[in-house]
């Protein structure tokens, strides 16, 4: 999580009994401030904690100063309120993982890392071996429990949809009992999930690349991509809770994604 929830997180373990000393390990899907932000922060807290992570962002949770000034830009004085500051966590407790990785979790229990990019190029997903859920991170998209929708994220920079449905591809090859969202909770319907995640993308790049082809600026992009897409999800409806479509937007924003898309499109026909 963030920065900001670090001592939501303390306080939780705290009252399971968790103490400073007894940590043993910190998973983190990608480094993405809303999922990583409070590392160093956690790190702090729990000094005999081992900090695992895929290669291509270990040196971000070690050195955040370049991830910190590239967030700044995006998000300006929001940064601030929304996430906080990522804080370095020391290079010899960070481990950092490949195309697979393994967290021993005690008595034959194993968490299973698989790198699965296309949201970020540093992003895994997690697979309990014990239950056999799987944490998808922000790979297969936003879902809100409240409405049942799912929406896919695709910030830049690094966002691409071939690879993107590839990860989405292996989640399904693992099998779950259960998708795990980081933005939010738990669902049991897996392969209807997984294939409503790789529609979505598609109908979202479908859309940008309509919008590309008319040769619109980001800001005409974006309102042309919001009236297409929104008759697709119950929180845009007429007497829906607004707070759910302002956390949709604060997580994947239709600004955010479809520059993600737009950048992605860009960099193809480079």
């Amino acid at each position: 999580g963030t920065a900001g929830s670090a001592p939501v997180v303390r306080q939780a373990l705290d009252e399971l009994g968790i103490g400073p000393g007894d940590l043993a390990t910190v998973v983190v899907t990608h480094i993405h401030l809303d999922h990583a932000g409070g590392v160093g922060d956690i790190a702090e807290m729990y000094p005999g904690a081992e900090v695992v992570v895929h290669e291509k962002g270990a040196r971000h949770l070690a050195s955040p100063e370049r991830l910190m000034r590239s967030a700044r830009m995006v998000w300006g004085d929001k940064l601030d309120v929304l996430f906080g500051e990522l804080k370095p966590t020391e290079a010899s407790r960070i481990r950092a993982v490949e195309d697979t990785g393994v967290v021993d979790l005690g008595g034959g229990r194993r968490l299973e890392s698989y790198y699965s990019p296309g949201h970020a190029k540093h992003h895994v997903g997690l697979m309990d071996s014990q239950t056999g859920d799987l944490y998808v991170g922000d790979a297969a998209g936003v879902y809100l429990p409240e409405t049942q929708d799912l929406r896919p994220a695709t910030p830049p920079p690094d966002f691409d949809l071939e690879t993107a449905l590839a990860s989405l591809r292996k989640f399904g090859e693992l099998g779950p009992q259960r998708l795990l969202f980081a933005h939010y909770g738990p669902v049991t319907e897996v392969d209807d999930t997984l294939e409503r995640s790789a529609e979505e993308l598609r109908i979202w790049v479908d859309a940008v690349k309509d919008a590309r082809g008319m040769g619109m600026d980001l800001d005409h992009a974006v309102a042309m991509v919001r009236d297409r897409v929104q008759e697709r999800y119950k929180y845009a409806q007429e007497g829906t809770d607004p707070e759910l479509a302002a956390k949709y937007e604060v997580l994947s924003g239709v600004e955010s994604n479809v520059a993600g898309i737009m950048h992605a499109l860009d960099r193809q026909a480079r």
